[in-house]
């Protein structure tokens, strides 16, 4: 595996002598070749850390609580959550991967995944992670799911197999955020469907970009548990702070 990662980076700094990178903050072109942000802009983002939900990995206000007021509230199909990064620090630069097609922002995020919390996601010996499916049409229409160009990432980094085959979006659902709590997990009924009945895998880690309420990563692991996983973590880029 060493000697892959070895490859990727040649074959990366030779891609981006051709296609300079852009910075994951600020969007500007990267230079010297070979650097992932500007050494300005890494100073602007915000880890996850200090006391969080021992459930989700949101930070919290307070050391003496275990866990936030969600999940206080909500029962979580998931075992544990987490999370490397404050939502507002990158809400500019979740959007322009989602959107804007900077693909490339995901090895910086995978790198930083593996210095913040690749100890801990090494430790769960998961069989796969699993990226968050988008419902096809909608796809195909952006081009990409950034869920699974993020778990491609974080995989190839932290030596864990990525797994797009095992459950699929059927059914496009509402944005999410125009949704509260309830109206979320409603909405994401008989959203997914697995891909066979057989499911082999006894531990996996499913992979989003945000952690709101945990709705879409719930559903999922619902999903999961019924096929028999007996393990499911939730790993995302980015994470609010409980009010």
């Amino acid at each position: 595996m060493k000697s892959c990662k070895t490859a990727y980076r040649i074959f990366d700094l030779a891609v981006s002598l051709i296609y300079p990178r852009r910075c994951p903050i600020c969007d500007r072109i990267v230079v010297p070749y070979g650097q992932l942000i500007h050494s300005s802009c890494q100073k602007k983002v915000q880890y996850v850390d200090g006391p969080t939900c021992l459930k989700c990995g949101k930070p919290i206000s307070n050391d003496y609580e275990e866990y936030c007021t969600d999940c206080r509230k909500i029962r979580h199909f998931f075992d544990k959550g987490y999370s490397a990064f404050k939502y507002r620090s990158i809400s500019g630069s979740v959007y322009r991967l989602k959107y804007m097609g900077r693909q490339e922002y995901a090895d910086y995020y995978a790198r930083e995944i593996e210095k913040r919390l690749g100890s801990t996601l090494k430790s769960l010996h998961a069989d796969a992670i699993i990226p968050v499916p988008m419902y096809r049409l909608k796809e195909n229409q952006r081009g990409y799911n950034q869920a699974v160009v993020l778990s491609k990432a974080i995989g190839r980094t932290l030596d864990i197999p990525v797994r797009t085959d095992v459950i699929t979006r059927c059914r496009n659902t509402v944005p999410m955020k125009e949704l509260d709590v309830m109206e979320r997990r409603k909405n994401l009924k008989k959203a997914f469907i697995m891909n066979g009945n057989d499911v082999e895998l006894n531990c996996v880690i499913i992979l989003d970009d945000i952690y709101t309420t945990g709705s879409t990563i719930d559903e999922m692991a619902r999903m999961f548990r019924r096929a028999g996983v007996q393990k499911v973590y939730a790993l995302t880029l980015a994470i609010g702070q409980t009010t």
